[in-house]
């Protein structure tokens, strides 16, 4: 569900000190997001536009299962389609988050 390759990329890049803030920045970010996407479920252009949003943001923190679902929901929004499960996006963000949570500091301990 995780790169953690990508999760260790951007924490080299950024310096370990600075990660903390910088993931931090980035989930919130997700969250104020995804909270736009009941607002936008009938409008193909604000749903293709927050989904590329998403997948760009996930992709950065290595949270590659969620990217894959918000490129389909981007894909399908491109050809027209708004059929965009948003509590499986929403469950899937989550687990996502999760994981990253709980395995970030065994990973990276010091």
């Amino acid at each position: 569900m995780i790169d953690w390759t990508r999760v260790s990329e951007l924490r080299d890049e950024i310096g370990s000190d600075d990660f903390a803030e910088v993931a931090d920045m980035f989930l919130m970010e997700v969250e104020e997001t995804l909270s736009q996407l009941d607002s936008a479920k009938h409008n193909v252009a604000q749903i293709r536009e927050l989904t590329h949003f998403l997948k760009g943001s996930a992709l950065n923190l290595g949270f590659s299962k969620f990217a894959d679902m918000c490129n389909a929901a981007e894909i399908a929004a491109a050809t027209g389609q708004i059929d965009i499960d948003i509590p499986a996006v929403l469950h899937l963000y989550t687990a996502s988050r999760a994981e990253f949570e709980a395995e970030y500091a065994q990973r990276f301990a010091a």
